[in-house]
């Protein structure tokens, strides 16, 4: 019988602990959480073809960079930025409210460049902060890596680059160190050449040209809202079949588009739509596809030279 009453009242007890509180408690509400980061596609495999992938004039707090954001949730590898990122000053606040809830969700594995927008605030220096190591050298904006078989660089169209300047004089010295890649591929924010109100950026030329003797291959830039895509052509706007370089201008990654101007020569496609540029990078040759959010796109493929 002591054994059967004790057993009840354990039972007693253990009823009345895991009851409900019967007043109001002192501790708050836990912090909500944040839904976790978008599914990344998986990375190519060593040696197979690099994806990569991007475009400018990116984020201005509206619908058209979520849905660019959201075509690059299902297209892997490295993600490419060609200026303008976070609109409309560049600022910390730009950068947290515009670009983070939508092309953030890539940073990691995003190699930028700046625009204009970005030195808006002096020196860019939300940028840097914002992208760190992945930006390259805080202050500079012109850095270098591998993809795969291909060399990539992405030059700063903000700061000096004539042929005295030192990011004129880096570029040549990265050119040689790196030599022994057949493709090469840079990016940076204003276009040598485009149809849209922008025109043409004559103050690019020099970097043209340098990469042109070294034999490169892409060049792709934004600042005009738009997408085009030039014919193979050398530093002087001649067309070049063997040995021209083709640049892609993909100013359509979110912010409001522009329209064409008369077509400058050696333009062979222009589409006013938003969308990215993709770019399967293999040894020797490359493919490209401009898809779109709606609408048309472009594709083709090249052989470097």
């Amino acid at each position: 019988m002591l054994r059967r009453a004790a057993l009840l009242l354990a039972v007693l007890a253990c009823v009345s602990c895991g009851g409900s509180p019967s007043g109001p408690t002192d501790v708050p509400p836990g912090p909500v959480v944040p839904p976790g980061p978008v599914p990344q596609p998986q990375p190519p495999p060593p040696g197979a073809p690099q994806v990569f992938v991007g475009a400018g004039d990116i984020a201005q707090c509206d619908t058209n960079s979520q849905a660019t954001a959201r075509l690059l949730d299902t297209i892997g590898g490295t993600v490419f930025t060609l200026g303008d990122n976070a609109y409309p000053h560049g600022s910390r606040e730009d950068f947290r409210n515009c670009y983070e809830p939508t092309w953030g969700r890539h940073r990691g594995r995003t190699r930028p460049s700046p625009g204009n927008h970005e030195y808006e605030t002096p020196g860019a220096g939300p940028y840097y902060e914002y992208f760190g190591p992945n930006a390259g050298p805080a202050g500079l904006g012109y850095y270098s890596f591998d993809l795969g078989s291909w060399h990539a660089i992405s030059l700063n169209s903000n700061v000096p680059m004539g042929p005295g300047s030192a990011q004129a004089a880096w570029l040549r010295a990265d050119l040689a160190e790196h030599a022994g890649f057949q493709c090469v591929v840079a990016y940076w924010h204003h276009p040598l050449y485009s149809s849209g109100p922008n025109g043409d950026t004559p103050a690019v030329r020099d970097l043209w040209r340098i990469l042109y003797d070294a034999n490169a291959d892409l060049v792709l830039s934004a600042h005009d809202h738009l997408y085009e895509r030039f014919a193979r052509q050398d530093p002087d706007g001649q067309p070049d079949p063997a040995r021209g370089m083709r640049q892609f201008t993909v100013g359509s990654g979110g912010a409001a588009l522009y329209q064409f101007l008369a077509p400058r020569p050696n333009s062979e496609v222009r589409i006013s739509a938003f969308g990215v540029l993709r770019l399967t990078l293999a040894p020797g040759t490359y493919e490209w596809e401009f898809v779109s959010v709606s609408g048309p796109g472009d594709s083709g493929s090249g052989a470097c030279r």
